[in-house]
C-alpha cells in the first residue's frame, strides 16, 4: 500500500513540475518577444528623430536620408528609410508644398518587425 501510496505522489508531483516547467517555457517566449518589440520599436524612433535633424532634402526626388550611424544595429535587424514628397493640392506647379512623408521600417532576420511613419516639414516653406 505505501509503494502505491508513493508512486502516485510522485505522478502528482511529476504532472506539478511538468506544469511549472511549460508555465516558464510560456513566460520565457513572452519575455523574449517583448523585448524584441521594444528593441525594434526603439530603432524606429531613434532613426526618426535623426531624420527629423537633418536638413530638408529639398534637391533629390525621392528625398534620400540615410541611416543614423550612431545606431548599433543588434545581429538580424536591418533599418530602411523610404521617404516622398508630399503635395497635398497635387496643382501640377510643384513637386513639393514642404512636408514629406518619412517611413521608417525595421526587420528583423529580413522580415518587417516594425514600421513607423511620420511627416518632416521644411522649415522655409
Amino acid at each position: 500500500m505505501t509503494l502505491i501510496e508513493i508512486l502516485v505522489a510522485m505522478g502528482i508531483l511529476a504532472a506539478v513540475a511538468v506544469v511549472f516547467l511549460l508555465g516558464m517555457s510560456a513566460s520565457s517566449k513572452a519575455v523574449m518577444i517583448s523585448q524584441e518589440r521594444v528593441a525594434v520599436d526603439s530603432l524606429a524612433k531613434s532613426q526618426m528623430e535623426y531624420i527629423k535633424y537633418l536638413s530638408y532634402d529639398d534637391v533629390n526626388d525621392p528625398p534620400v536620408y540615410a541611416v543614423d550611424p550612431g545606431i548599433t544595429l543588434p545581429s538580424g535587424f536591418n533599418i530602411v528609410v523610404n521617404a516622398e514628397r508630399q503635395d497635398p493640392e497635387d496643382d501640377g506647379l510643384s513637386d513639393d508644398d514642404g512636408i514629406q512623408q518619412i517611413t521608417v521600417t525595421v526587420t528583423h532576420d529580413g522580415e518587417t518587425a516594425f514600421t513607423l511613419v511620420g511627416y518632416k516639414l521644411n522649415p522655409s516653406s
